[in-house]
């Protein structure tokens, strides 16, 4: 078998980047519905339509969400807890912690509500007068 040989350039190469033109993303709310838009440098706007050159109407969820958020006083502190929540189990250590905390709390409510019968007649009686208060029903 032969042996192939390869020869590099003596230059690097170097590769230039290139241009960047800014682009902006514009969202207009109408009352008739929202208008997604996508804006160039040069000025030139695409809209996004149905087909037919009308605009779509807003879900009810979506104008909620919206009012929902907009009454929020701590956009920042709201935008971290979900971000948390959302990362909870990527954390290597917490899933196990919270398992096992989840393990001694279903061994205590067992100890303390489900093994003796006058606690287990307690706890029966609790959860029929709580459905009572939550139903309205006297049976």
């Amino acid at each position: 078998m032969a042996a192939t040989t390869c020869r590099l350039a003596a230059a690097p190469l170097v590769l230039a980047p290139l241009p960047r033109r800014p682009t902006t993303v514009a969202f207009a709310v109408a009352a008739t519905g929202i208008k997604y838009g996508l804006r160039a440098s040069r000025g030139v706007a695409i809209r996004a339509a149905d087909g037919t050159g009308s605009e779509t109407e807003v879900p009810e969820v979506v104008k909620a969400a919206q009012d929902a958020w907009a009454k929020v006083e701590d956009k920042y502190a709201v935008t971290a807890i979900g971000v948390a929540a959302l990362a909870i189990d990527r954390l290597p250590l917490l899933p196990g912690v919270l398992e096992l905390v989840g393990i001694g709390y279903t061994g205590w409510f067992t100890y303390r509500n489900l093994i003796f019968q006058p606690d287990r007649e307690a706890l029966v009686s609790k959860i029929k007068s709580t459905y009572n208060e939550i139903t309205g029903s006297s049976s």
